[in-house]
């Protein structure tokens, strides 16, 4: 079978209708031909636009694109959590599988502490794929491809890029290039640190995290990584930000999340790293400048679900730092 991959971008960003399960399974297919052949670290190229959490806030998504730049005049590098909490996760996945597909060179997709079989059936993914489709078949082959997604990626030499922080177990990025990434996210160890930990501000080395996985890091750890590594900068995801953005360590590190108005509830901002000439010539010092703000798309704009849920949302307001 062989599909029309124009067609389908051009149905999932004109209506937002969902894929049908053959060309959800043909779209995993064709995807994971690719992803498997990126490395652990990819090496990205300025100017590129770098996008936080989404969480299946789909129509958030296409405002974002109509903010930033379609593809594949803009060129995108996502760092995870694409999946869950939000109405549209099969619809966002898969549009950006599409556009994988397409422009393979022009979008650059890391895997989040969401994109794993353990949390995505907790926090509505697996259930959101059964709702839909009637099956978990859908869910497995999004859960492989999942498992081939790259798990770091470096522009230009300078900024450092990843879903959540780093690791004790990491010092230099051929540690990060030598851990096996092709499988469900362990609880514990280099990979799962670096979808799971977090910067933090008064924290000196590594402190345990309340998260349950991955640490907290402060300042002093990423200057030693960023030394060790000859870069100037880090950017991650994994936390909310009621600005859209925060940056910390004197511009050596911040974090971007893409989700306005989070879960639908929380009225917080959005925002994407814009990576140009003008930060990668500073050195990769992240300054308020090189993020590019935007808010929820209109209502007018958007579609929402016939008795529609977060799925198992647990019904408590999420606070500033979580994902």
């Amino acid at each position: 079978m062989v599909l029309d991959v124009d067609a389908l971008i051009s149905r999932l960003v004109g209506s937002g209708d969902a894929l049908s399960g053959r060309e959800v399974l043909w779209v995993c297919r064709k995807a994971n031909e690719i992803l498997v052949e990126e490395g652990n670290v990819v090496v990205v190229r300025s100017p590129v636009t770098v996008v936080g959490d989404i969480h299946g806030q789909f129509w958030d998504m296409i405002e974002m694109f109509r903010v930033g730049g379609w593809l594949p005049d803009t060129n995108y590098l996502f760092l995870g959590d694409y999946v869950d909490r939000g109405y549209y996760s099969i619809e966002t996945i898969t549009l950006l599988l599409c556009y994988k597909i397409r422009w393979p060179t022009r979008i650059t997709l890391l895997r989040g502490n969401h994109e794993t079989r353990s949390t995505s059936m907790v926090y509505g993914f697996y259930s959101e794929c059964m709702a839909k489709y009637g099956s978990p078949v859908e869910w497995a082959a999004i859960m492989e491809v999942f498992d081939s997604l790259a798990i770091s990626a470096v522009i230009d030499n300078t900024v450092f890029t990843v879903h959540g922080g780093l690791s004790p177990s990491i010092l230099k990025l051929d540690h990060i290039r030598l851990v096996n990434r092709f499988q469900e996210v362990p609880r514990d160890g280099p990979v799962s640190d670096l979808m799971w930990s977090d910067p933090e501000s008064i924290t000196e080395g590594f402190s345990v995290s309340v998260r349950g996985a991955g640490f907290n890091f402060g300042e002093d750890i990423v200057n030693r990584f960023l030394h060790a590594n000859k870069l100037g900068s880090m950017a991650r995801a994994h936390q909310l930000c009621s600005k859209g953005y925060q940056i910390l360590f004197n511009g050596k590190c911040a974090t971007v999340w893409s989700a306005p108005n989070y879960c639908y509830r929380c009225k917080n901002k959005a925002a994407v790293l814009e990576v140009d000439d003008d930060l990668i010539n500073s050195g990769g010092k992240l300054l308020p400048r090189h993020f590019n703000v935007f808010l929820e798309a209109p209502e007018d704009a958007r579609r929402r679900p016939l008795n529609a849920v977060i799925f198992n949302d647990d019904g408590d307001e999420p606070e500033e730092g979580e994902d």
